[in-house]
């Protein structure tokens, strides 16, 4: 099985940014919303926010290191083109399309690396987690249940981070012994090479 990250945070935080250390020729970068990376780079990506493409491009393509930027907005795109839809189905149907492209990239080989950039929500108790439309997935599935690992952008006056323990509020993980700080840069290039070192990906 593949090894799937998810990175959650707030605008401005840093997610897209911790794409700069990798080059064009290593890393698979899926541009849900279409906007320009924050940083001046070569890089190639496939703006889409279909499903049906996003799952043929990443069963087709030869790197090993996937990313979906902005994953929120597969939600917030799908959930605005059927606006004048009335019903409960159409949260099913969007739940339902975001679940089976999670489990599919869960089920690729086991040196591929999917990284599920996304928006960060604060529910009622205060508790920190990826943001998604309807409750479906919250309450029936926890998304951050299918992700062995989940970092947490941080923006303090040292820098731009990923937060790798959980702080009671969050739903942050990492498994143990992968990460030596709190606090790493946020490096996803870094983070990529932790986790191959951990899991003996070659």
């Amino acid at each position: 099985m593949a090894v799937l990250t998810m990175i959650i945070g707030q605008s401005g935080t840093g997610k897209s940014t911790s794409l700069r250390s990798f080059n064009g020729n290593e890393i698979a970068v899926i541009n849900v919303s279409g906007k320009a990376l924050p940083f001046r780079n070569s890089m190639k990506t496939m703006n889409s926010d279909n499903y049906q493409e996003i799952i043929a491009a990443i069963r087709a393509t030869d790197k090993n290191i996937i990313v979906i930027d902005d994953a929120s907005y597969l939600m917030v795109d799908e959930f605005m083109n059927t606006a004048d839809q009335k019903g409960y189905e159409k949260f099913t149907l969007m739940a339902k399309n975001f679940f089976v492209l999670c489990r599919l990239c869960a089920m690729l080989p086991m040196e591929k690396r999917v990284y599920f950039l996304g928006h960060l929500d604060v529910d009622q108790a205060g508790r920190e987690k990826f943001k998604t439309i309807g409750r479906l997935l919250d309450e029936k599935v926890t998304l951050e249940g299918l992700f062995p690992i989940v970092l947490k952008t941080v923006v303090n006056e040292d820098g731009y981070w990923f937060s790798t323990k959980n702080n009671g509020s969050d739903t942050v993980k990492s498994p143990m012994g992968m990460f030596e700080e709190d606090l790493i840069p946020n490096d996803l290039k870094e983070v990529d090479q932790a986790i191959c070192n951990y899991y003996g990906i070659e």
